[in-house]
Formats: structure tokens, sequence, C-alpha cells
């Protein structure tokens, strides 16, 4: 078996926050889906499972924290392309997500960041990897 990540997230509302993840180009696996809970799949070995807080509190016996008030994770989902980051964040804003901060261009990596429905945030980001090394070449060159 593959080496998976599955991200659980206590939402308020599992329909709501299912048809917001679809929006982002999310599959629904019917299998481990229900009343109760939405497997979503972002890729093969990447799940974002969205779980009503009834069901999510049998899974710790820590408080659930209010996302919109609390930070507890933020996700980072490399892209291909600054287009998709574009692209990805936009789809989240229409689906009802909220955009957390403007773009941000750092000249080899380019990201935005949203939350979801519930406050959960998210950092899509696209790394230029000879951009970086170009710019490592210049310090060096600068340094010596």
């Amino acid at each position: 078996m593959a080496k998976m990540i599955f991200i659980n997230l206590p939402v308020a509302d599992v329909a709501k926050s299912t048809a917001f993840y679809e929006a982002l180009g999310l599959t629904k696996n019917e299998q481990f889906s229900g009343a109760h809970a939405s497997s979503l799949m972002w890729t093969d070995t990447i799940t974002i499972m969205v779980l009503d807080k009834a069901f999510y509190a049998t899974l710790t016996p820590k408080q659930i924290v209010d996302a919109r008030t609390f930070s507890q994770i933020l996700v980072a989902l490399g892209l291909d392309s600054r287009a998709e980051v574009d692209t990805l964040t936009e789809a989240a804003i229409a689906a009802g997500g909220r955009e957390a901060h403007e773009p941000e261009d750092q000249g080899f990596m380019y990201s935005r960041a949203f939350e979801d429905l519930d406050g959960h945030g998210f950092g899509p980001f696209h790394m230029d990897m000879g951009a970086l090394e170009a710019m490592q070449q210049q310090l060096q060159t600068e340094a010596a």
C-alpha cells in the first residue's frame, strides 16, 4: 500500500463543505463518505476528510477549536504553476471561502492563501526551482 495522508477537518456542515471542496476539483470518495463525513481526494495519496464536529469529537479527547479564531494547522499545497495557484484560490473564493492574504511573489516562489467555510487555512504555492538556483548562484557570486 502506498503511503497516504488524510487531513481530518471538523466542519459545521458536511454537505456544504463537500460542495466547497468539490468546487476546488477534489473528488468525493463515496466508499468512505456518509451523513457525518466526506472523503475528498486531492490526489491518489492525499485525502481531505470533512467530519461533522460530533463525529470528529469521537477521534480526540481534546477540545475542538474554532478555526476562524484559532489556527491549528495550515496546509500548504504545492502546484505546478502560478496559474494553478491563482485558479485554485479563485475557485475557493467563488465557492464561499475567504482569501487570507494578498498574493506573495518572492521571485522563486509564488503563493496565495485562503480559508475554507470553517476557517481552515490553505496555502497554494508554486516554487520555480530554476529561479531558486539562479538566485542562490547570484548570492554566492556576490558573496565571493
